[in-house]
C-alpha cells in the first residue's frame, strides 16, 4: 500500500513521507513506509472524528485516539500468467461519473470492499445494466509500476451466477495485459466463493495480509 501511495497515486493521498491515506472521499485506507512502526500522529491532522479506517495489521495495541473495530486476513492473489478468460458475449459498458450513485448503491447492497464517492477515479470501471440498474461492476484500485489491482467486483444478489463478475475481470486483465501490467487483487480469507471464482480465471495466492480496521476520534 505505501509503494503505492508514495508513487503512482501520491496525487490521489494526503499525508506526507510519515503516513498518507487516500483523499477524503476515495477509500478509507491508511498506509505507512513501515508497516510495524506505524505514525498515527502524522496521520491524524488528515482525519476527522469518526471516521473509519483500513490498515495493513501492525502488532501492538492501538493509540490513544483509535480503537481496532476489527482485524481480519486478506489474500492477495496475483495473476499466473497463462490464457486471459475470454471477452464477455453480455453487453457492458465503461461507468462514467453520471454513474456514480448507481455505483454507490450496488457497493452498499453487496459489500465489496471499502467504497466512496471517489473510488472510482482510481482506474477503469465497467458495469452491466439491467435497463437503468447496475447489476455488476469491476474496476482498479492500487497501483504499482508493472502491477495494476482489480476491485470492487460486485454482482446484484439478483443476478449472481450469471457469469457477470468473471466477464467484467476478462475486460480488465485484456486491458491491464495490454499495458504490460500485472494483474493481482485481495480477497478476505474466509471469502471462499470469491477465490474459487478468482483462481479458475488464473489467480494464484501470492501471500497473506493481515489487515486492521480502526475508529479514529
Amino acid at each position: 500500500m505505501w509503494l503505492c501511495f508514495s508513487g503512482p497515486q501520491r496525487h490521489l493521498t494526503v499525508g506526507d513521507d510519515r503516513a498518507r491515506r487516500y483523499a477524503p472521499g476515495i477509500s478509507p485506507i491508511i498506509a505507512f513506509p513501515a508497516r510495524d512502526r506505524p505514525d498515527f500522529a502524522a496521520i491524524e491532522p488528515h482525519c476527522l472524528p469518526g471516521e473509519r479506517f483500513y490498515c495493513e495489521g501492525w502488532p501492538g495495541p492501538a493509540p490513544p485516539g483509535w480503537r481496532i473495530e476489527d482485524e481480519t486476513t486478506m489474500l492477495l492473489m496475483a495473476w499466473a500468467g497463462g490464457t486471459p478468460p475470454e471477452f464477455p458475449t453480455f453487453d457492458y459498458r465503461a461507468l462514467l461519473p453520471a454513474d456514480i450513485p448507481a455505483m454507490l448503491a450496488l457497493a452498499q447492497l453487496t459489500v465489496p470492499g471499502p467504497f466512496g464517492p471517489r473510488t472510482p477515479e482510481l482506474g477503469e470501471y465497467f458495469g452491466v445494466f439491467d435497463g437503468d440498474r447496475l447489476v455488476a461492476m469491476a474496476g482498479e484500485r492500487f497501483a504499482l509500476p508493472g502491477h495494476r489491482e482489480i476491485s470492487g467486483v460486485c454482482t446484484h444478489p439478483d443476478f449472481q451466477a450469471r457469469g457477470l463478475a468473471r466477464g467484467l475481470m476478462a475486460v480488465l486483465i485484456h486491458r491491464q495485459l495490454g499495458r504490460d501490467e500485472r494483474p493481482f487483487l485481495h480477497v478476505m480469507r474466509g471469502n471462499r466463493g470469491a477465490r474459487g471464482l478468482y483462481e479458475s480465471i488464473g489467480f494464484r495466492e501470492h501471500h497473506r495480509v493481515p489487515v486492521r480496521v480502526l475508529d479514529f476520534g
